[in-house]
């Protein structure tokens, strides 16, 4: 896990973000570790490396 952290700000409409908090809360996560995780694959997606990837991880893409 990466060792600082930077808050990201995002707007979103109140009818999804209560959505999206109780689906988190359902599957016992918090919404930080979902966009986080969120974040890690829309950049493994596209090909984008970055400092703090652990290298070692396996991969969430086949």
């Amino acid at each position: 896990m990466e060792s600082k952290t930077a808050r990201l700000t995002v707007l979103i409409d109140p009818v999804k973000k209560k959505a999206f908090e109780e689906l988190c809360a359902a599957q016992d996560l918090t919404p930080s570790q979902v966009v986080r995780q969120l974040i890690r694959d829309y950049l493994d997606s596209h090909g984008v490396s970055y400092s703090t990837k652990n290298p070692m991880a396996p991969s969430s893409r086949p």
